[in-house]
């Protein structure tokens, strides 16, 4: 597989960092963003001030509003917040049509009402393009410090995954291969969740043991539920899962953990979301869950709690509390 141009719709954090990281060496990369105003002021400054201030993209990328500016890429990259892939993925086949480009979804997030994955979506609106997923603990602002970064690609044509790790990794992105794409896509989207989780637990002042405790029982309940869903309980332990979970529950920098610690010191969900420009994925992802876990008949106390705090308006100490007080049991996997 030869890729020549590569379209990324999304220009927030980690799509303006996907076009910095494959147009730095000279490869030709368009970068779709909705924003019409802010589409002008990147094109002028070579800057996404919003999102990764101070990096300056290639000459190499082109900024664009326009959807028919994809029509040539050989790869397009979708790095939409979850809500809205599915209408982006609308508009671009309005534009542009059925073209035999590659998909590749580094959107994380299940959709609300259908439980559906990014993928499923794509396959649904593009049902005779070759579609893969990328995922892993990827913090975007750390990618374009030039810091070692491990992902995965998934894809149910091996060849494909293989070809795309060639010609997407490097030496600082060290991308692995697999076919196991559910259990990618869940891993990506259900961790964000446990992040909010997580977030409570540091704005409680809980400490480090209650964390790492937290953590282990969120992996515990992700496998649970992911299997569930599709899922298999090996792959979870891989980059998507246990290790997306992991930064995403411990860095400052994930927006996820910041949401939840901010809810943790009292602040109220409006307040922190009116105060964000980015999205917190967990937070739609933490209904969709909910919704998920009932359908299946599948305990998940941790997701449970968390949907509370952020839909029934539940105090994080009372959520606390109600997961502490659950019955001992055996320690399961």
């Amino acid at each position: 597989m030869k890729i020549g141009e590569t379209a990324i719709l999304g220009a927030g954090s980690w799509g303006t960092a996907l076009a910095w990281l494959w147009g730095k060496d000279g490869r030709q990369v368009s970068l779709w963003g909705h924003n019409a105003d802010r589409v002008a002021r990147m094109r002028e400054t070579r800057e996404n001030s919003d999102y990764l201030p101070g990096l300056t993209l290639p000459g190499s990328v082109r900024v664009t509003s326009d959807l028919s500016d994809c029509a040539g890429a050989d790869l397009i990259v979708f790095a939409t917040p979850s809500m809205v892939l599915r209408k982006v993925g609308a508009q671009l086949r309005e534009a542009i049509g059925n073209v035999p480009s590659v998909l590749l979804s580094c959107v994380k997030g299940i959709e609300h009402g259908t439980g559906m994955r990014m993928s499923q979506i794509l396959s649904e609106l593009f049902p005779k393009q070759k579609i893969a997923v990328l995922s892993g603990p990827n913090l975007a602002v750390e990618l374009v410090q030039n810091f070692p970064t491990a992902t995965v690609v998934g894809c149910d044509d091996d060849e494909c995954a293989t070809s795309l790790q060639a010609i997407l990794g490097g030496q600082r992105f060290r991308i692995y291969t697999s076919q196991e794409v559910t259990s990618i896509e869940l891993g990506g989207a259900l961790k964000n969740v446990f992040a909010v989780a997580a977030g409570i637990s540091d704005g409680l002042g809980l400490g480090d043991n209650s964390k790492a405790a937290l953590v282990t029982r969120s992996l515990a309940e992700l496998v649970r539920l992911g299997v569930a869903m599709g899922g298999t309980a090996q792959a979870f332990y891989g980059l998507s899962g246990a290790g997306d979970l992991i930064v995403t529950c411990y860095s400052e920098r994930s927006r996820n953990h910041t949401v939840g610690k901010r809810l943790g010191k009292g602040e109220s969900l409006p307040q922190i979301t009116e105060s964000m420009k980015m999205v917190a994925e967990g937070i739609p992802t933490a209904r969709s869950a909910f919704e998920c876990a009932r359908q299946l008949k599948i305990e998940t106390p941790i997701i449970d709690q968390v949907y509370s705090v952020l839909y029934e308006r539940k105090k994080p100490t009372v959520a606390l509390e109600e997961v502490l007080s659950r019955e001992q049991k055996a320690e399961r996997f």
